[in-house]
């Protein structure tokens, strides 16, 4: 029989077979923490939104300042692009008076008649200048001939004088002659009276021939005169007439500045009636009216209402922190979840993950929000959604734009000793291996244990 001491220091048998189960479970937890994957992931918080931007809801705002006069639509109405919307009057002094087109298309119907006038005046000054042209072509020719003549009349008179002059030069010495011969007694009286008047009438003739000559001079500068007096008179009427041409031509292009300007105003003046009717930018759903009350004014910018066009592009619009912004890149995979759909998240396992939706990041702001956090567009992952293997995103009647929703964007898989150790220690995730072979961001420093 064993001592009473012995059995005293003895261990009992419960609290052996407990302390293996203590050592039993200790190995499962360390081999589970070694063996069991946890794939990392980035929370983001958001909202439901639409990718392309001219499907996004839209606000109708007004472009001229104006008074209300009718809607012609209610709100949850369905419209179509271009439908009439909205009615103003428009209120800006410039353009009250109605009649106000119809006094331009006329002052424009004025200003083309007066151009016409102006372009009939400018072909028959045109015309007139190419007549006074061709007769100043036509009286030059005949001045330089005349000119030419007196030069001729001059030459024949200049030859008259030298043969008169030569006549009278012979008669002179035959008078002298006469009156030696008569002086001796060998010629008669009358034959010295008729040398004497032969004298008389070769000096004569040199005096008409030398006036012959002076009025062929002054015929002949008076020709070249002419000729001048043609060009000076033909130049100046020319001149005259092509001033008054280019004043016709500065008439014409004042009234075509005046054309374009008055076709401007009209051009604005139909724009701005175009604007008093307020359209529908788009296919959609009116769901909100604003400056509902008739008679109220409004100005430029003011808002109208709000259209929602029809669409079924559907996105999700997440925000990350600054620091979980270099994890996420674009095509990296997402897990979201609606507000409204009932979801059991388990992050670090998604395929234990219920009422989840899979989805795909197309766009990585590269610029914050001005408080740090970073926008991502994700879009259904169209490949998981084709092929079965997840469920599509419900559609935009009961998903709607602006519903809340949150997202996880998944990134590598790690032991789960690795991601407590991590946790516990306030590591940032992992860069994604994807992520560092492609150079996208640096290579991950090395981590120390605090």
């Amino acid at each position: 029989m064993e001592p009473l001491s012995l059995r005293m220091v003895k261990s009992p048998r419960l609290g052996c077979l407990l302390a293996l189960l203590l050592l039993l479970l200790l190995a499962l937890v360390v081999t589970l923490l070694i063996y069991t994957p946890w794939q990392q992931s980035v929370k983001g918080v958001g909202k439901v939104t639409v990718f392309h931007p001219m499907s996004r809801p839209q606000t109708v705002e007004a472009q001229i300042p104006g008074r209300v006069v009718s809607w012609k639509v209610l709100e949850g109405q369905a419209v179509r692009e271009g439908q009439l919307l909205l009615e103003l009057e428009d209120v800006d002094s410039k353009f009250l008076d109605p009649a106000q087109a119809s006094l331009m298309r006329d002052q424009r119907q004025a200003l083309l008649r007066r151009r016409q006038a102006a372009e009939s005046r400018e072909r028959a000054l045109a015309r007139q200048l190419e007549a006074m042209l061709r007769s100043q072509e036509a009286s030059l020719p005949m001045a330089s001939v005349r000119n030419r003549q007196t030069e001729d009349l001059m030459l024949a008179a200049q030859q008259s004088l030298r043969a008169a002059a030569q006549a009278g030069q012979t008669a002179q010495l035959n008078l002298e002659r006469l009156e030696d011969l008569h002086r001796r007694g060998l010629r008669s009286t009358r034959d010295l009276e008729l040398a004497q008047l032969e004298a008389v009438r070769t000096a004569t003739e040199v005096e008409r021939a030398r006036a012959g000559l002076d009025l062929a001079e002054k015929d002949r500068q008076a020709a070249g005169l002419d000729v001048s007096k043609v060009l000076a008179d033909t130049s100046a009427a020319m001149a005259g007439v092509e001033a008054n041409l280019n004043s016709v031509r500065e008439t014409i292009a004042s009234i075509d500045s005046d054309l374009r300007k008055l076709e401007i105003d009209l051009g604005n003046l139909k724009a701005r009636n175009r604007q008093q009717r307020v359209l529908a930018p788009s296919d959609g759903r009116v769901v909100r009216l604003l400056k509902v009350g008739r008679g109220e004014t409004v100005k430029p910018g003011d808002v109208l209402a709000t259209v929602v066009p029809e669409t079924r592009d559907q996105a999700v619009e997440l925000f990350v922190s600054q620091d979980d912004a270099p994890l996420v890149a674009p095509g990296r995979p997402v897990r979201l979840v609606f507000a409204g759909f009932p979801a059991l998240q388990f992050s670090g396992w998604p395929s234990a993950t219920v009422g989840t939706f899979a989805g795909q990041i197309a766009v990585v702001d590269a610029l914050d929000d001005g408080s740090g956090r970073y926008r991502l567009l994700v879009r259904p992952d169209e490949s998981l959604i084709a092929s079965g293997r997840d469920e599509p995103w419900p559609d935009g009647e009961i998903l709607r734009v602006g519903s809340a929703a949150s997202g996880w964007v998944m990134l590598d898989t790690v032991p789960l000793y690795y991601e407590i150790w991590r946790r516990w220690n306030a590591f940032p995730p992992d860069f994604p291996n994807d992520q560092k072979s492609s150079g996208k961001v640096p290579a991950e420093p090395k981590r120390s244990a605090k």
